[in-house]
């Protein structure tokens, strides 16, 4: 089992930034790929990005360019730097993890964190 716990939501404004904070811990070895995702209320989950045990990383194309996910493998923490953040970056944010990346979105991963919100107005 892995557990995961976000930390590092809250409210900005347009233009803001933010920066989560995900750390793993339990069989971390089934963690190998993490990624965050975000969810509001009534849409489906959208924002997707993750990185993976080689250090790769994949972006939503809503999020390119403005979002940086990065691990530090020492201290099995996962982050997410979100940059000139809009209105519609708002939801709660999700950091999931899985022992392989594949080709699946994040929101399948196996294992999830209970979530940390961001509000962002405009």
């Amino acid at each position: 089992q892995v557990q995961l716990v976000e930390s590092g939501g809250g409210s900005v404004q347009a233009g803001g930034s933010l920066r989560l904070s995900c750390a793993a811990s339990g069989d971390t070895y089934s963690a190998r790929c993490m990624g965050w995702f975000r969810q509001a209320p009534g849409k489906a989950s959208e924002g997707g990005s993750r990185i993976g045990s080689d250090g790769s990383t994949i972006y939503a194309n809503s999020v390119k360019g403005r979002f940086t996910i990065s691990k530090d493998n020492a201290k099995n923490t996962l982050y997410l730097e979100m940059t000139n953040l809009k209105p519609e970056d708002t939801g709660t944010y999700y950091c999931a993890a899985d022992s392989v990346c594949g080709l699946r979105r994040v929101v399948e991963y196996n294992f999830w964190g209970q979530g940390t919100q961001v509000t962002v107005s405009s």
